[in-house]
């Protein structure tokens, strides 16, 4: 089986960003989270799907969302032993909480450190206060940089989100922004273009952004001042020191399996000649009606073997270091023949290196990924 990862959602904002179209929903009706209540859903959600992972141990577990840090450490302490009472961890299980410097506060880090969080990613974006308001962010730089800070001190290992070709942004400002990032020689780096995704305030009113040629050459400054800061790009958008990688976020483009729990999460599992996809209800109240029920779950199908090749190369071509054959029939359970003319064409276009035992991308597959990936769709 492949290893087993748990994704955790906590679905609350202060404020739905523009760009953004994450499961989020606005804290709107004032006073406190229903924290207590979101816990309980969670733990029931947990206890409904051990038949679907009896027996298998959690290697890493990511607390996302929203804004998970506008729960309280304490509620955090009480998430993640309710999830160790349920389920057995691997002794070095890398546990990862997503926070924003607009819910900082002194100490706050260091209470989520002592809950147990391993590793913090902090959603910065920009350090700059003019991007950080064509953003719709909460946080201004001053807020960022002490957010960082005082990650550095609290944690081991930690990542910053940064966003390019923002509104109105030039390469300077754009260098601007990462020169700042890299002061704090962080572990872990994740560089983001900003997309104007369906649905979004952007979509609707989109602003001007960065033309092509500019992005590309944005995004050609940023791999090269990552490299000599010693970061290496091991993902398309991830950058780490040595020995830094998320593990949560490998397994995911390994093809691995994961149990997603809260609002909207997304759950993948292996089985026995099958693999199944399932999402819970989106909506945070009816979510927790249906997860005190044993009910969590919205959709629940099985993936079709002949969508599998793809699925698997969307998040396997994101790696640098690519993926081995067996590892395509290990997690697929289909034979290596299936992709051996996607294989052939990919590599005829320049898109991807292999030898007898791996295939992984070029240059130029990273620099055009989705036509890669869309050799394998079947036909």
């Amino acid at each position: 089986m492949p290893p087993l990862a748990l994704y955790v959602h906590l679905p609350w904002c202060l404020r739905k960003c523009p760009y953004c179209d994450f499961n989020s929903h606005e804290w709107r009706e004032g006073g406190s989270l229903p924290q207590t209540q979101y816990l309980d859903a969670l733990r029931a959600d947990v206890e409904a799907a051990l038949p679907l992972v009896w027996g298998r141990k959690i290697h890493s577990i990511f607390i996302g969302g929203g804004t998970p840090s506008l729960f309280s450490p304490d509620a955090i302490d009480r998430l993640l032993a309710d999830v160790r009472a349920l389920l057995p961890l691997e002794p070095a299980c890398e546990i990862t909480l997503e926070a924003n410097p607009g819910t900082f506060e002194r100490d706050r880090f260091r209470g989520f450190r002592e809950a147990g969080v391993t590793r913090l990613s902090i959603g910065v974006q920009s350090f700059d206060d003019a991007k950080l308001r064509a953003l719709g962010r909460v946080h201004d730089r001053a807020q960022a940089i002490a957010a960082v800070e005082e990650a550095c001190q609290c944690f081991e290992t930690f990542n910053l989100d940064l966003m390019y070709a923002l509104p109105g942004q030039t390469l300077a400002e754009c260098e601007a922004d990462l020169r700042q990032a890299l002061a704090f020689r962080p572990p872990h780096l994740s560089v983001y273009h900003l997309t104007l995704e369906p649905n979004t305030y952007f979509a609707k009113f989109p602003p001007a952004v960065p033309d092509e040629d500019l992005a590309s050459e944005m995004l050609d400054r940023i791999v090269e001042r990552t490299g000599e800061a010693g970061l290496v790009r091991y993902e398309v958008s991830a950058y780490a020191r040595p020995g830094h990688a998320c593990a949560h976020n490998l397994n995911y483009w390994r093809f691995g399996d994961y149990l997603g729990i809260g609002a909207g999460a997304h759950s993948k599992l292996s089985f026995p000649h099958r693999v199944v996809r399932q999402v819970r209800f989106r909506e945070p109240a009816r979510y927790m009606q249906a997860a005190l029920a044993g009910q969590a779950v919205a959709q629940d199908e099985e993936v079709r073997r002949e969508d599998l090749p793809f699925e698997f190369m969307l998040n396997a071509l994101r790696l640098r270091e690519g993926f081995e054959l067996a590892r395509f029939s290990e997690r697929t359970g289909l034979p290596v023949t299936v992709i051996a003319r996607a294989l052939e064409e990919a590599e005829r276009r320049g898109l991807i290196e292999r030898d007898l035992q791996r295939v992984w991308p070029t240059d130029r597959g990273f620099d055009f990924l989705s036509d890669l990936q869309a050799l394998f769709l079947p036909g």
